[in-house]
């Protein structure tokens, strides 16, 4: 299942990297195989993986190899060999077998257009480090979720709710708003979610 989470700061202060501990303990279940997290000036970076591709070497965030495009991906990438094969013609170098790396690498070499050419399910976030620039995205369909909450201070994003709501100083609020859709038919419509203040980011 995997989880993805972090926290770009927008002004003032970066929060303390602990937090990535509280964010990824609280979404434990999502990936007990494995964690993994980066931190850069304005930047908090968290993973929880569910090993199944490249069990041993799909650690993550994953780096491109001058260490300044980095990723973390929930889900699967169903055409990653073919993406593979394409970008190593380009003149990527690969260090792992995992489906993850790919978006590293597609990124670098199509920008954000490589989105369409990923199929698959899946929620990731790539950092630019070179453009100090994070970009976070859902497959075309939906499947794998991201929540997020953003003010002027920072933008926070995680695979669960809970992983935000995990954050000191966020208060788990019930949206009245999306309370009255869950009561009319059943779900809460996107971008909102139950928590106020917290939305859905739309496939």
């Amino acid at each position: 299942m995997c989880g993805i989470y972090g926290v770009l700061t927008l002004g003032g202060e970066r929060r303390a990297a602990d937090v990535l501990d509280r964010m990824g303990d609280a979404i434990y279940h999502r990936g007990p195989d494995d964690s993994g997290k980066f931190v850069d000036r304005e930047l908090l970076l968290g993973m929880r993986r569910l090993s199944i591709i490249d069990v041993s070497g799909g650690h993550q965030p994953i780096a491109s190899e001058d260490g300044k495009t980095i990723a973390v991906c929930n889900g699967e990438i169903y055409n990653f060999r073919e993406l593979r094969r394409s970008l190593q013609a380009l003149g990527h170098y690969f260090s792992t077998n995992s489906d993850s790396e790919v978006v590293v690498h597609a990124y670098e070499e199509y920008g954000v257009e490589f989105l369409a050419k990923l199929d698959g399910m899946f929620g990731l976030a790539v950092w630019d480090a070179h453009r100090r620039c994070l970009l976070v995205a859902r497959d075309s369909v939906g499947i794998k979720p991201i929540y997020y909450r953003q003010d002027g201070a920072e933008l926070i994003f995680a695979s669960e709710a809970k992983a935000i709501l995990a954050i000191p100083g966020i208060q788990a609020r019930l949206d009245p708003v999306a309370l009255a859709q869950y009561l009319s038919v059943g779900y809460v419509c996107a971008p909102n979610s139950i928590f106020e203040g917290i939305r859905k980011l739309e496939p």
